[in-house]
């Protein structure tokens, strides 16, 4: 679904080819409390910011967690979104709040069961 997409920048109408390459603990590399999730966007980097606390709130409001196939997911629909709505794809991290999150990982999930399940993410060496 939104592991590896294409899109088209609003503005300039360029084809954009966004695949996902990592989930990194941003605690240990940049000292925020977030999950960032990185992508290629048309071979330059670009992060979506992802807070812990939609973690606390997501089990707090299902019981589930969100794993980190799910997080790729709700990051690569959110980056799909926003580059179609005509924000900066050249632009190198984005943030996502809470509720954002949560918005994106419910579309994410009712999109998984229409097509029976989520695509697992590829492993990337």
């Amino acid at each position: 679904m939104y592991e590896d997409f294409h899109t088209t920048d609003r503005w300039t109408g360029e084809d954009l080819h966004c695949r996902w390459k990592a989930n990194i603990v941003a605690i240990a590399t940049r000292h925020a409390d977030a999950v960032d999730v990185r992508f290629e966007v048309n071979d330059r980097p670009l992060w979506i910011a992802l807070p812990c606390t939609a973690w606390v709130e997501q089990k707090k409001r299902s019981g589930k967690v969100i794993t980190d196939p799910l997080a790729a997911q709700l990051a690569g629909r959110y980056l799909k979104q926003i580059l179609e709505q005509g924000y900066d794809s050249q632009r190198e991290r984005y943030a996502m709040s809470v509720a954002e999150v949560l918005s994106h990982l419910d579309a994410v999930v009712a999109e998984a069961r229409e097509q029976g399940s989520l695509p697992a993410v590829p492993v990337v060496p």
